[in-house]
């Protein structure tokens, strides 16, 4: 029987890498810290400060969530090293042959995603922008952080007041016709953004299952390279 060739593939960039655990980082963080305010009361937080103390920390840590998408976004259009946002020109038909591959028991080997994989990661890119803007939305619309914190303050602030005069949660000066026109819109916003991390947790989840699939069953290697940045190929790579 003649023996495999293993080649080493030098696969994903340092900047991918640290993308990848910083995300996984901000996500989790920023998780747990949405969990804590929807669920508040229950936890026994209680009072205005706190209430602002949350939401400043949550909006925070989504400033750095989205320096780093941003970052990862631009690297991975331009980057030199295998572009994982770029669909290809027949993504349908990879995922065809490659499911032809499985079911006839072969192990296609990529250096890059596989043709699933990419189109999960794509999906997952696509939720976490839109986490992204709506979040930067409702940070301004809630505690009038940057970048729209002050184009909403100047929406509802009262006649011959100073926008930056307006605080989180007090409507003092606050024109009431103007914040009941944004109420609804800050509303729909808001649905959004959470339910498109709910969606985002379900695809990382089913993401983490097909990479613990691949790496038991087709292709060692595949959650190391996320440290390493590198893979050991047998033979020759389907996108070699």
């Amino acid at each position: 029987m003649a023996k495999a060739h293993f080649t080493v593939h030098h696969v994903w960039d340092s900047p991918r890498r640290i993308f990848h655990w910083l995300n996984v980082l901000f996500i989790l963080t920023l998780t747990f810290v949405g969990l804590v305010m929807l669920n508040k009361s229950a936890l026994g937080i209680h009072g205005l400060e706190a209430k602002i103390a949350l939401k400043t920390l949550h909006v925070v840590l989504g400033y750095g969530f989205a320096l780093n998408l941003i970052v990862r976004l631009v690297w991975g259009c331009f980057g030199c090293i295998h572009p994982t946002l770029r669909l290809g020109r027949a993504p349908i038909k990879d995922i065809i042959q490659y499911q032809s591959q499985i079911t006839a028991q072969q192990k296609p080997q990529y250096l890059g995603h596989n043709p699933l994989g990419k189109i999960a990661v794509i999906i997952m890119f696509i939720l976490m922008i839109i986490v992204m803007v709506t979040g930067l939305i409702r940070a301004g619309t809630d505690i009038y952080y940057p970048p729209l914190g002050g184009i909403f303050q100047k929406w509802i602030v009262k006649d011959d007041y100073e926008p930056t005069a307006i605080k989180p949660y007090d409507e003092t000066l606050v024109d009431q016709q103007a914040i009941a026109q944004l109420k609804p819109y800050k509303s729909v916003i808001g649905k959004i953004h959470l339910y498109s991390v709910y969606v985002l947790l379900i695809m990382i989840a089913l993401h983490i299952i097909g990479v613990i699939k691949t790496e038991i069953s087709l292709q060692p290697g595949v959650i190391s390279a996320m440290v390493s940045g590198k893979k050991w190929i047998i033979g020759k790579a389907e996108d070699e």
